[in-house]
């Protein structure tokens, strides 16, 4: 069976067509915990072989998953069947208000392009310079300025992309797919959706209140709904001053606490760290400090800071206004994911499972209450940075020893908690293998069923990603990698 799909897809597909060993062992990992070898890759050159590919794959009844540059934290874009990698899907046209990009273009790249002419897409997440515009679309990317500026589906004008069926379709132009879908958002159970100002879970379809917004279904969607090509992002002038308040409290309780007064200053950014990234900036801290805040205005400066000031409870260190210093320090934020590995011994690291969750701000301390409990009875310990203003905090456990089926209990229990306080199971990641399965736990059958019927109006077949979002086994623990 795979010599014939090699043959066919060689005569076919202009770009390349990979099996060797090397590359699908490449291919089979990501940022994640997780490896599922794949049979074959595809490096697309054009639209056409992207077209070609899904209909091959059709016909034969093998999977195809999109790829960007593998930074999936959950394993959203490992499957074994055929790879699609769309790095070459890199061009970029600027305009005005808008620029239209391939969707293998590099967060990195674009930045470098719109900086020129000083503008900015607001969404960035702190792995930017690598991640590709395809990926951050695919699990609707947001980063420490969504409290301002919102996720990636609050950014995005238009897609388009080829569907389960090999045929293309620009969202949302194309007025009778656009149809359907509104009639998919009338029926839906909106008080099962979380009650939060970033989500990356299921189908966003909450989020359509009209025709001109139906391209968000697939903002979110995984590559389960279609691959994209291209896309129009809004973009907006570089905010003309900045200033950046680095505050440290005695406890972690405080902090949180605070965070509910901050926000109602309107900052564009409240992100959160604990020691772990604390003891690795070059400052001198009070021996007390258990947390800091790194909380960001970028327009009506002296007014904020003042209202700042009236509010915080903690003590600021640092009021940055030179860009160098500022991202400077926003770089110690954004590497906490790489200090919270290095802080911790390879056989202790437990995958990312429970790492992306968010909830109402106001709910935040009983998040962390309850992973207190978690780490009470599981013996686990925790290190804890993200986006507070959002709600969303990043976790990583430490455990001596942990059986797989443990991953799964605190999962569960965690994940049971986090609805319970109206909140999301993730904020910005995705579900991809780590969580598809509890997918219907969050959002009720009823809307779950919507979920199937749009996934069968863009891919009847289920050759898409199969497996994400839309799932009848538990992923969460199969394909781990050792650890």
């Amino acid at each position: 069976m795979k010599k014939s799909i090699l043959k066919i897809l060689e005569s076919t597909i202009q770009g390349k067509v990979l099996s060797q060993k090397v590359f699908r062992e490449f291919y089979s990992v990501d940022a994640s915990s997780y490896q599922i070898i794949p049979k074959i890759i595809v490096v697309a050159k054009n639209e056409k072989d992207v077209i070609n590919t899904v209909k091959i794959a059709s016909k034969l009844k093998i999977s195809v998953t999109v790829r960007g540059a593998g930074t999936s934290l959950v394993g959203s874009a490992l499957n074994n069947g055929i790879i699609i990698d769309m790095k070459n899907f890199d061009s970029i046209q600027l305009s005005k208000n808008f620029v239209k990009v391939g969707s293998g273009i590099t967060k990195g790249k674009l930045d470098k392009n719109l900086e020129v002419s000083k503008k900015f897409f607001p969404p960035n997440p702190s792995i930017g310079s690598f991640c590709t515009i395809g990926g951050m679309l695919g699990n609707n990317s947001s980063g420490s300025r969504s409290l301002k500026y919102g996720s990636v589906i609050d950014n995005v004008l238009e897609i388009t992309f080829i569907d389960g069926n090999g045929e293309k379709i620009t969202l949302p132009k194309n007025k009778k797919i656009a149809k359907k879908i509104l009639e998919c958002t009338k029926q839906i159970d909106r008080n099962r959706f979380p009650n939060v100002t970033k989500n990356s879970s299921g189908y966003r379809i909450d989020k359509i209140k009209s025709i001109n917004d139906v391209h968000k279904i697939i903002l979110g969607s995984e590559g389960t709904l279609g691959i994209i090509l291209s896309t129009k992002l809004k973009i907006i002038d570089n905010p003309k001053k900045r200033v950046l308040f680095v505050i440290e409290y005695k406890s972690i309780n405080s902090a949180l606490k605070n965070c509910i007064k901050i926000k109602e200053t309107k900052p564009s950014a409240i992100e959160f760290v604990d020691k772990t990234t604390l003891v690795e900036i070059k400052f001198k801290f009070n021996k007390k400090t258990k947390c800091l805040l790194f909380v960001e205005y970028d327009e009506k400066i002296n007014f904020s800071k003042k209202k700042l000031k009236n509010v915080v409870n903690g003590k600021i260190i640092q009021e940055l206004k030179n860009n160098v210093d500022i991202s400077q320090w926003w770089k110690y934020r954004d590497l906490s994911l790489h200090y919270s590995l290095k802080s911790i011994e390879n056989k202790k690291r437990v995958p990312h499972v429970i790492e992306d969750s968010a909830v109402p701000l106001v709910k935040l301390q009983k998040l962390f209450s309850a992973l207190n409990t978690i780490n009470k009875k599981y013996r686990t310990k925790s290190i804890v940075y993200g986006h507070a203003g959002d709600g969303n905090i990043h976790i990583r456990l430490i455990s001596n020893r942990m059986k797989s089926s443990m991953i799964k209990n605190i999962a569960t229990q965690f994940f049971k908690e986090t609805i319970r306080l109206g909140g999301t199971i993730t904020a910005e990641h995705g579900d991809g293998l780590a969580r598809s399965e509890f997918i219907k736990l969050q959002y009720g059958p009823k809307n779950y069923q919507i979920f199937k019927e749009i996934k069968k109006i863009f891919d009847p077949n289920n050759i898409l990603n199969p497996g994400k979002i839309i799932t009848q086994k538990s992923t969460i623990i199969k394909n781990l990698k050792k650890f």
